[in-house]
């Protein structure tokens, strides 16, 4: 590395994302992106928005100014101080199929309240949530549902994604019976069986969770609901298991009880697909590394894991590592087969 080089740009850039995060908050609870679709492309000026968003013009057109530099919307038009969408500024659409705008609100919610103690977390090794705001993070969503809304909408967004990435990774055609374990309202499931005709599924989680679920009529016949706690057991009988962001919530142990009743459940010469995103060695990036901290800072005792660690707890499951396999998204088809 050159010596002489002023390195101090980049790093402010790494030292005040803070200050991105917000601003990026603040635009997706606004719904700028929204109101900007609406109006068509020769956008709004910041006074025009303002009076649709309920801001300060002034205010908000010092945040659009500051979100442009950084390529999320562009000052521009025929008019000085009216801005326009730009492609990363699209991702902040409701209604875009990308939409990364819920998954923003959260990161500047609890997200962000909870990393101002990842000092406590690193530590203690304990979770900095619950250090922070008394109790456990999916038990603070259940007495907080507008948040928990909020965190269900960013899961469903980041789903479509890794949905397609699954669907152009994997070749289901030998499976037979598809379980879906901690599969929330399904929308994986239905995926994989309007691609793959011959199979038929079962949905697993909490009963509160299935609950509200109804089979499209196109798969009637080829998909049941099962309510349950994956710490008590899981439906058997299965070819294939799937397990989707549901490891790196727990640690060890935990993880070691769900792999187990998925084990006993597994039809013989199943497989077991688990969905997470595998940390690579090196020094690379790789959005695994963040997210990782994001799970010490977040859960009780969940984390991001690498080939070698997936492999050691699976062998202590009764399970044997039989591949990983990338995928367009940021997520790995982790393969496990009986021992």
């Amino acid at each position: 590395m050159d010596p002489s080089a002023d390195l101090s740009g980049p790093f402010l850039q790494l030292a005040c994302g803070n200050w991105v995060t917000q601003m990026l908050n603040v635009a997706a609870e606004l719904a700028i992106a929204d109101q900007l679709a609406a109006a068509g492309p020769e956008g709004l000026t910041a006074e025009e928005l303002a009076g649709r968003c309920g801001a300060d013009g002034e205010s908000l057109f010092r945040l659009l100014r500051g979100l442009a530099s950084l390529g999320v919307f562009a000052e521009g038009g025929s008019q000085p101080r009216r801005f326009v969408l730009t492609p990363l500024a699209e991702l902040l659409r409701s209604d875009h199929p990308g939409s990364l705008r819920q998954f923003v609100r959260m990161l500047g919610g609890e997200h962000y309240d909870a990393w101002t103690d990842l000092l406590h977390s690193v530590r203690s090794g304990e979770s900095a949530f619950r250090h922070h705001f008394g109790e456990p993070v999916f038990d603070w969503y259940g007495h907080n549902p507008d948040r928990g809304a909020i965190f269900d909408g960013a899961m469903t967004d980041f789903s479509r994604v890794e949905t397609e990435g699954l669907l152009a990774t994997w070749d289901f055609s030998d499976a037979r019976h598809l379980i879906d374990v901690g599969g929330g309202r399904g929308g994986l499931l239905q995926a994989v069986l309007r691609q793959h005709h011959h199979l038929r599924g079962t949905l697993f989680d909490q009963p509160a969770v299935v609950a509200p679920v109804t089979v499209p009529p196109e798969l009637e016949g080829r998909v049941s609901i099962a309510g349950g706690d994956f710490f008590a057991g899981v439906p058997a009988g299965g070819d294939t298991y799937l397990l989707k962001h549901i490891l790196h919530d727990w640690g060890d142990d935990a993880c070691l009880t769900i792999l187990g009743h998925i084990r006993a459940g597994l039809a013989p010469g199943g497989r077991l697909l688990i969905l997470e995103q595998v940390i690579p060695p090196g020094n690379d990036p790789a959005p695994g590394k963040l997210l990782d901290l994001n799970m010490l800072v977040m859960t009780e005792g969940g984390r991001e894991r690498t080939p070698t660690e997936y492999g050691q707890l699976l062998e202590r499951a009764g399970l044997r590592l039989a591949g990983i396999h990338p995928t367009p998204s940021p997520v790995a088809v982790v393969e496990a087969v009986a021992a």
